[in-house]
């Protein structure tokens, strides 16, 4: 893809569409056979289905914003959702989407330097990747990145400008093409 092309936004802003995916990834956790004590909502883009999916199980939430970038705020939180973890809490991150796996990667590393019990944690997404580096255990989509290279907006993002959107896709040729 050149930089003059636009990426394919794929709006998933439909209220109704958006429900039905929540409430299918909340269903399959229940199936799961593992209920996690919390919802972890991993921030920007997991924290509306992560409420959604907390309110949907009557599960309480926390939140930890890894997309601000702030220097230290998330990995002292992820230290403190490890060590609960080390003392048997059940943790299910919830995101958006599992695109490249550098999310979720980063977040591992840092549960493991906390010392995490694995066994205590677990990953759920609206959209799955099959081509990413890492695997979730939950997922109410499944796309190839590798064949699908369309940018999905979510209802949280569809406020936004087209402009922001665009530039916000652009950053990541590597996905569009």
């Amino acid at each position: 893809m050149s930089e003059a092309e636009e990426p394919q936004l794929d709006y998933l802003e439909y209220y109704e569409d958006f429900l039905a995916r929540v409430r299918l990834l909340s269903r399959k956790i229940g199936e799961s056979g593992w209920m996690p004590d919390f919802i972890i909502g991993i921030g920007r883009g997991g924290l509306v289905p992560g409420c959604y999916i907390s309110h949907q199980l009557e599960l309480p939430m926390l939140s930890i914003d890894h997309s601000a970038k702030v220097p230290g705020f998330a990995d002292d939180l992820l230290a403190s959702v490890a060590k609960m973890s080390a003392e048997g809490r059940r943790m299910l991150f919830v995101d958006d989407i599992n695109d490249s796996g550098g999310t979720i990667d980063y977040i591992r590393a840092r549960l493991a330097e906390g010392g995490c019990d694995d066994a205590n944690v677990r990953f759920a997404v609206i959209i799955n990747n099959r081509s990413s580096k890492v695997e979730v255990d939950l997922w109410a989509d499944m796309i190839d990145r590798a064949e699908d290279k369309r940018w999905f907006v979510f209802p949280w993002e569809a406020v936004g400008t087209r402009e922001s959107i665009v530039e916000e896709a652009l950053s990541v040729p590597e996905r569009l093409g």
